[in-house]
């Protein structure tokens, strides 16, 4: 039998435990050197712009994993959607029920705002995460390509 997830908003207080699960997460996907992020930084966009939000998943009272999320809007929709940024439960408590139970409480988060959809990007090797998702009947977007902007070219880009 897997194991009750509780979850809890994150506060002020947890920025530390957040900034440490982002750089678990950056560790899993290869990507450590991209993390500029630091507590500072994390508190000043999530708590005082309010411009993301944090959910834990504890086991016994241990926050093991963590969904970071924002709104984003659908034209086509004519509503908001939800877009989780990060998906993460630490190794030693996967296979537990914790990550789908993330997602169901994200989906309920979605329906009771009224929102349209709940949305993600998922790394093309990952292949135990996107099998995950499909096993939820989450569809992949083969038609849409990511394009980003950022750091020098975006300042770039910003000043002409």
């Amino acid at each position: 039998m897997e194991p009750e997830t509780v979850f809890r908003y994150a506060d002020r207080n947890d920025v530390p435990l957040i900034l440490g699960f982002v750089k678990e997460l950056a560790d899993y996907e290869q990507l450590q050197d991209e993390v500029v992020a630091d507590e500072k930084t994390l508190e000043e966009w999530i708590f005082d712009r309010q411009k993301a939000e944090v959910i834990f998943a504890l086991e016994d009272g241990k926050e093991v994993g963590y969904a970071l999320f924002f709104h984003n809007f659908s034209t086509f929709l004519g509503r908001a959607g939800i877009y989780l940024e990060d998906l993460y439960i630490q190794p030693a408590y996967r296979g537990r029920g914790h990550g789908k139970a993330l997602l169901k409480k994200l989906a309920s988060i979605a329906v009771e705002r009224g929102c349209g959809r709940l949305e993600w990007s998922c790394l093309d090797w990952n292949k135990p995460s996107i099998d995950f998702y499909l096993s939820l009947g989450a569809q992949p977007m083969s038609d849409w390509t990511v394009y980003r902007l950022a750091g020098n070219t975006l300042t770039e880009l910003a000043e002409q």
